[in-house]
């Protein structure tokens, strides 16, 4: 296999269960074109025994982007990392943060986060298997743990198994007592021991994610890290995406208008309806575009009510859009 080059990760979109599939990765795209996009999670079990097409199949267009696993299985995330570098992704990921009682179950997620040795011989594994780089996600501890000694200590043990870049959701998380959606918001951030985290292991690429909510958040935090990545925000007011080229990459944003970002996903709408695809499993990623902005009541309302429609085609999407059109002459 031929070396590959390591992305870009000055700014990243978080891999987010039932979210970031393929078709928000490609309407991401059309606003950034060096953003670092990720799939969401897929289990090694899943890509190894599934149908890899459907779980982790992506369209050139969306790179770069990056594969996330969870497991805890090493041979079995080597298995899984080989076919997804064989699919061309550019970086492949290991989850060590999803709190979710279904991952628990299964040993991955952010209970691994008590396993140092283990996360390291998975990524071991995972690195013998292929050229592409491999990569580490993690909380900054669970339960009762103290982080200022659980997150070094992740960061010791893979470091000595030769993983340069760990993104790290800088909060917490309470596998008992907290659901997944309040381990995204209840546990404090803490940002100074990502820092401290960056000072005491300066040859690895620290990335920070957690609780970064608009893009000029993002970039005053990443100030002394390498990079930023960021989730829900990302995810629910997507049009902030558009100023990712200029502000992180010094370099021309893609489309100037959230009415340009449309007309340029229509093509990849069409497309995908004609591969039967219903219009709403596409549409639902472009809910929050217009957020903040005059239309956006009528463009959600519109989507929202009609996409889900038997049927329903390309019509929707330019009849959302000439309706926030009309709002704007009335407001």
């Amino acid at each position: 296999m031929t070396a590959r080059t390591e992305p870009d990760r000055r700014f990243s979109v978080a891999p987010m269960m039932d979210w970031t599939d393929r078709h928000c990765r490609a309407f991401h795209r059309i606003m950034s074109r060096h953003a670092l996009l990720y799939t969401e999670m897929a289990t090694s079990a899943a890509v190894t025994h599934g149908d890899v097409e459907r779980l982790i199949g992506f369209d050139p267009a969306e790179q770069p982007v990056a594969l996330q696993l969870g497991g805890s299985d090493p041979d079995e995330l080597a298995r899984a990392t080989r076919i997804g570098a064989d699919l061309g992704y550019c970086e492949v990921n290991l989850n060590v943060g999803c709190p979710s009682d279904r991952v628990q179950s299964g040993r991955f997620g952010a209970c691994l986060m008590r396993e140092p040795a283990l996360v390291a011989d998975c990524l071991d594994a995972m690195q013998s298997a292929v050229d592409a780089p491999v990569t580490l996600k993690c909380r900054i501890g669970v339960d009762d743990q103290d982080p200022e000694a659980a997150l070094p200590a992740m960061l010791e043990a893979v470091r000595a198994r030769g993983i340069r870049t760990v993104i790290i959701h800088a909060r917490k998380a309470w596998l008992k007592g907290l659901s997944p959606k309040e381990n995204r918001t209840v546990p404090p951030l803490n940002y100074g021991l990502i820092r401290t985290m960056k000072s005491d292991f300066p040859e690895m690429d620290i990335i920070l994610n957690g609780g970064l909510e608009t893009l000029e958040m993002a970039l005053s935090e990443q100030q002394g890290l390498d990079g930023v990545m960021l989730g829900r925000a990302a995810y629910h007011t997507p049009w902030l995406l558009a100023d990712v080229d200029r502000a992180v990459y010094g370099d021309t944003n893609p489309v100037s208008t959230p009415e340009e970002a449309v007309e340029a996903y229509l093509p990849y709408i069409e497309g995908q309806l004609a591969k039967g695809i219903r219009l709403h499993s596409i549409t639902r990623h472009m809910l929050g575009l217009f957020h903040g902005r005059p239309g956006a009541r009528q463009w959600r309302r519109t989507l929202s009510e009609k996409a889900v429609r038997d049927g329903a085609g390309l019509e929707i999407v330019l009849e959302a859009l000439a309706a926030t059109r009309v709002e704007r002459v009335g407001a």
